[in-house]
C-alpha cells in the first residue's frame, strides 16, 4: 500500500509545506480500538512470528523498509509494531461514497494510511513530502522501496526514494521483511487464509556519513542498494536487479 517512487533528480525543497489537513489519519481512539480487536484477532489466527522488534527504537523519527508480497502487508506491521506505524496508500481507498466508503476510510485511516494521490506526475514528490512531515514529527513512516508490490514473490530493485527520505531527515533506517503474507493473500485471491506469517526486523542502518548529498544520484543508489542488500537476507527473496513496474509490465505484455 504504500511506496516511494521519487527519482534522483526531482529537486526539493528544504522545508516542504505541511500536506492539506486531510491527509491525517484518524484519531487516537480510532487506531487504538482498532488495533486491540484486529491485533487480537491476527493474534488467535495467524499467531505471526516477530523477531527483532527490539531493534525499533521506542521515540523518535524511524523509516522502517521492507518488501512487499501483497496488499495486506502494511496491516500487519501497523499490528506488530507497538509504535504507530505511518505509511501512504492510494487516495480511491478513502474517497469511497456511501456506508462503505466511509467505514475504509475509517479503517484505512485507523491502520494508519495518509492518503496521497499517486497517480499524478507529482505523486512521488508528494510521497516524499509526507513521509519527510511525519519524520519531522518524530514518528515511524513504512516504506517499500521496490514502489509496488512484487510481481512474482522476489525482490526487486529499490528506488532511491528511501535513501533521498534518510539523508534528508537524518532517520534512521530499519530494514523489515514480511515473510508469509504471500501465502495469507495471494495475488489474485479474495479472502485470506490461515497461513504463518514472520515479520523480521534487522539492524539499524545509519547513513549520517552522507548528510548533505541528497542529490547526489551516485549515493542515493548506494544507500538504496544497501537497504535491499539487508531485506534481501531478512527475506531470504531472490533478488532480480530490475524495477517491480517494469517486470509487471514485460510480465503482461
Amino acid at each position: 500500500m504504500c511506496g516511494a517512487l521519487v527519482p534522483a533528480s526531482i529537486v526539493l525543497k528544504r522545508h516542504p509545506a505541511r500536506p492539506p489537513a486531510h491527509t491525517d489519519p484518524e484519531d487516537p481512539l480510532s487506531r487504538i480500538l482498532l488495533k486491540a480487536f484486529l491485533g487480537l484477532l491476527m493474534r488467535v489466527l495467524y499467531r505471526p512470528t516477530v523477531e527483532g522488534m527490539e531493534r525499533i527504537p521506542g521515540s523518535g523519527p524511524v523509516i522502517l523498509a521492507g518488501n512487499h508480497v501483497t496488499f495486506i502487508d502494511s496491516l500487519f506491521l501497523a499490528l506488530v509494531v507497538k509504535r504507530q506505524v505511518f505509511f501512504i496508500g492510494k487516495d480511491e481507498y478513502v474517497t469511497g461514497k456511501g456506508l462503505k466508503g466511509r467505514l475504509m476510510a475509517w479503517f484505512f485511516g485507523a491502520s494508519g494510511m495518509i492518503p496521497v494521490d499517486r497517480d499524478g506526475g507529482h505523486g512521488g514528490v508528494a510521497a516524499l513530502m509526507t513521509g519527510r512531515r511525519v519524520l519531522d514529527e518524530g514518528k515511524i513512516f513504512a516504506i517499500y522501496p521496490e514502489g509496488t508490490r512484487s510481481p512474482d514473490g522476489r525482490l526487486y530493485r529499490g528506488r532511491t526514494g528511501i535513501a533521498r527520505l534518510a539523508l534528508m531527515t537524518g532517520a534512521p533506517v530499519v530494514p523489515f521483511a514480511m515473510v508469509g503474507t504471500d501465502k495469507v493473500q495471494p495475488s489474485g485471491k479474495g479472502l485470506p487464509r490461515i497461513a504463518p506469517v514472520t515479520v523480521r526486523f534487522g539492524e539499524q542502518l545509519d547513513f549520517s556519513r552522507y548528510e548533505g548529498m541528497d542529490r547526489d544520484r551516485y549515493v542515493l543508489r548506494a544507500v538504496t542498494d544497501e537497504v535491499m542488500s539487508h531485506v534481501m537476507r531478512l527475506s531470504g527473496q531472490e533478488y532480480v536487479d530490475v524495477y517491480a513496474t517494469k517486470a509487471r509490465a514485460s510480465k503482461a505484455a
